[in-house]
């Protein structure tokens, strides 16, 4: 069993969910903002950062809803997902972020994934 806890993270958003979709499930839209390089075939990732390489599995995916991975070196409890969200008071549409990390690591790993969509609503013009 995992000591990692599966942590979640939610980012308001501006732009339509199919947008946004693309930007997360396809290897064109997560080169954008993820990884220096991603490549896909039988729907096996490949994410490519300063030369090193780590492959991740898509464990299940619905088209604008979210789509989940599992890192083939990680137990098989683990995963990251990207899920799109409508906030029912405001319309918005909210990315919601699950990762695992250890207790210690999970304000870092935070950092890191902020960082990261950063990145993407700057791709996205947010």
């Amino acid at each position: 069993m995992s000591k990692k806890q599966l942590f979640t993270l939610e980012y308001p958003v501006r732009c339509s969910p199919s947008i946004l979709y693309e930007f997360l499930s396809t290897p064109a839209g997560l080169q954008e903002w993820f990884a220096d390089k991603v490549d896909e075939r039988d729907n096996v990732f490949s994410f490519s950062w300063n030369g090193s390489t780590d492959r991740a599995d898509v464990m299940e995916s619905e088209v604008e809803k979210y789509i989940r991975f599992h890192w083939q070196h990680a137990p098989q409890e683990e995963f990251f997902e990207f899920r799109i969200e409508k906030s029912e008071v405001t319309n918005q549409t909210i990315l919601v972020i699950k990762d695992f990390a250890n207790k210690t690591e999970i304000k870092d790993q935070s950092q890191l994934w902020s960082y990261q969509v950063k990145d993407l609503f700057h791709r996205l013009g947010n």
